[in-house]
């Protein structure tokens, strides 16, 4: 294929970009775009799997060939001076058009292979990824998954994520969601003994007057449990001598007898089926809709993630 005057014109001025920064190469580059969204050296240093020595040399080093400062150090804080804010606004598109190329050109392996970096809940990664974890990887020698657990329904394009797993009422709108499970039920549950010595809530206001154990969100806020039934909703503000950010934790807390936990159904399961709980306000447990997988579409999908897409599609 023949390469036009414009096609020329184009690599020449590429040419010129690529000599300009000799100085400042494309790794340079990602760990300062990493360190401004972290604001945090030692954080931009675990996902880059260096020391944060090498982000702090890497970062002076751009510095020093830009002849600006880009951060604000002390001891205590990093934040991003007027500088580094308007290099990070004006390199985060350009780097993710680079990372896009090569994903694409990467695709042209026979074998899928690279990183893929998803963020879910808790709860997704023990219901939807650690059933075929071992089989995934297995597949795919040269694929690595790094996944992060994190309850606080970050931007995973911000965050330099490839995809999220999330209950489908948290998925942003400007995403492309695939549906994984099934509506998902949560169930209301205590131990016997725990009952046999304060009754049973017939009605979800009932439930002021028990032991609950209360679920707090990674933001800090404490989830307030919603019951449904013929088209009345509850929303109970619960109280109880407990408060966990762990839902397997608060199973086996109602299971020891502390209160009554309010849990994604599939969670409870094991300990309803062998009689270490019982169901209260069945009537009232809403379904929701269940989890799903989401990813910009505004970016390259990699071969290596839709390997794990129909990896989890498929059953085993």
């Amino acid at each position: 294929m023949l390469i036009t005057t414009t096609m020329t014109t184009i690599f020449d001025k590429q040419m010129n970009i690529a000599h300009q920064l000799k100085g400042a190469d494309l790794f340079t580059l990602t760990v300062f775009l990493t360190a401004a969204r972290h604001l945090n050296f030692r954080a931009a240093a675990v996902e880059l799997d260096v020391t944060p020595s090498a982000i702090s040399h890497s970062v002076k080093t751009l510095e020093q060939r830009l002849s600006v400062r880009l951060f604000n150090r002390t001891t205590r804080s990093v934040s991003l001076t007027d500088a580094g804010e308007r290099l990070a606004m004006k390199l985060g598109p350009a780097m993710s058009s680079i990372a896009d190329a090569m994903l694409e050109v990467d695709d042209l392996r026979a074998t899928p292979s690279g990183t893929i970096r998803i963020n879910a809940s808790e709860g997704a990664i023990r219901m939807v990824l650690r059933p075929v974890l071992a089989r995934f990887l297995r597949e795919y020698p040269q694929i690595h998954l790094d996944i992060v657990n994190d309850g606080k329904l970050s931007d995973i394009t911000g965050d330099g994520f490839d995809a999220g797993i999330r209950l489908a009422e948290a998925v942003p709108q400007d995403m492309i969601a695939i549906r994984l499970t099934d509506n998902i039920r949560f169930a209301a549950v205590g131990s016997p003994t725990y009952f046999a010595a304060h009754g049973r809530p017939a009605v979800p206001q009932d439930l002021h007057q028990h032991d609950c154990i209360r679920f707090r969100f990674d933001s800090g806020a404490i989830y307030r449990w919603e019951f449904a039934r013929q088209g009345a909703v509850e929303t109970i503000n619960v109280n109880g001598p407990l408060t966990l950010t762990d839902q397997p934790l608060m199973v086996d807390a109602a299971i020891d007898g502390i209160g009554i936990a309010f849990v994604p159904e599939h969670l409870a399961l094991e300990g309803l089926c062998d009689g270490r709980l019982e169901r209260v306000l069945d009537d009232w447990c809403p379904s929701m809709p269940g989890l799903r997988l989401y990813y910009s579409g505004h970016r390259h999908v990699s071969t290596a993630l839709r390997a794990l897409i129909a990896t989890i599609a498929k059953p085993q």
